[in-house]
């Protein structure tokens, strides 16, 4: 599923620019990607796309307590990188939690960072937040090769 998300931030920069569902389906199929990971992409998107808004208060001196399960699964990597993006000011509150929300779904356990990041990639951009090249980079980044198809 990660790639599949890799694949339509790179080919469509704009979340609304994406095409419809079915034809999304077909290109991902033709490109080479399985129907069971198409299927999972999608509706995390389709849920990113529903999903309410988070009515949490978007103060910088609000303290985040995480639960022991979050301290698991995401590990000091992450976590350390939700730091980062707070203190840089591109993560807000409500963002940060729909990262959590979307790192916690994953199979991994403890999330690799460079999936993580790529959660914070989806959030950013079926938020259609506006993001700067070195953010991009930094975010497509494993450490040691791009994330890539």
């Amino acid at each position: 599923m990660i790639e599949i998300l890799v694949y339509l931030f790179e080919n469509y920069h704009s979340f609304s620019a994406r095409p419809k569902t079915r034809t999304l389906r077909r290109r991902l199929s033709a490109v080479g990607f399985q129907d069971e990971n198409i299927t999972a992409a999608l509706r995390r998107l389709d849920r990113l796309k529903a999903a309410p808004p988070v009515n949490l208060p978007e103060r910088p001196q609000a303290l985040r307590v995480y639960l022991a399960a979050e301290h698991r699964k995401l590990g000091r990597d992450c976590l350390g990188f939700i730091a980062f993006l707070e203190s840089a000011g591109l993560l807000a509150p409500t963002l940060r939690e729909l990262v959590i929300e979307g790192a916690m779904l994953l199979e991994d356990d403890p999330v690799p960072l460079a999936k993580f990041k790529i959660i914070v990639l989806m959030i950013l951009w079926s938020g259609e937040q506006t993001l700067q090249p070195l953010v991009v980079e930094e975010l497509l980044d494993d450490g040691h090769q791009r994330l890539r198809h």
